[in-house]
């Protein structure tokens, strides 16, 4: 049975970190939308806003056909902002990639938190990604993203230390 934790938040709400800390402690399979994203902007270029959407939306399914790819007993770490597409996209990507089992690790803070971190990271991130006029919009958007509510699902205040223990005790008794 393949198993997928999905790693979801918005932009800048720690999802990363959260997603290396589980795969690095379990040593599940880490797939991110950026990685993909990243290396699709380094060879076809990058482009307008439209540009980069369409890159993540390959990113997005590029991800899941991976999966598919795996062998049946994987658990892989899938992180992504899930709320970017309608939920149905998700759940044939879901479907077609076999995955049986699903646990939801939902990363956010406050608007203005979001904002300040990805303020800081620009100069590190590739050129491809949204700039710097996309910080209204991510501050606003913290205000109204939502975890997908369909999977088990464990909550992460990123203005906050991060649980491990308690994460990967819930994990285990999600994948048992």
């Amino acid at each position: 049975m393949k198993r997928a934790v999905l790693v979801n938040g918005i932009p800048a709400s720690g999802k990363s970190t959260v997603a290396r800390a589980i795969s690095n402690t379990k040593g599940w399979s880490l797939l991110t939308l950026d990685t993909i994203k990243e290396a699709f902007f380094a060879h076809l270029g990058t482009g307008d806003r439209d540009y980069n959407r369409l890159l993540g939306k390959a990113s997005y399914q590029a991800i899941f056909a991976l999966i598919e790819d795996f062998p049946n007993d994987s658990t892989v770490v899938v992180d992504a902002w899930f709320g970017f597409q309608p939920v149905e996209v998700l759940q044939g990507h879901i479907a077609h990639a076999g995955i049986e089992q699903i646990a939801e690790v939902w990363c956010h803070a406050p608007g203005e938190v979001l904002g300040e971190r990805y303020r800081a990271r620009l100069g590190q991130r590739h050129s491809g990604h949204l700039g710097e006029s996309y910080i209204p919009e991510l501050i606003e958007l913290a205000s109204r993203a939502k975890p997908l509510g369909t999977y088990h699902l464990f909550d992460v205040d990123t203005t906050r230390p991060l649980d491990s223990a308690a994460l990967m005790k819930w994990l285990d008794t999600i994948f048992t």
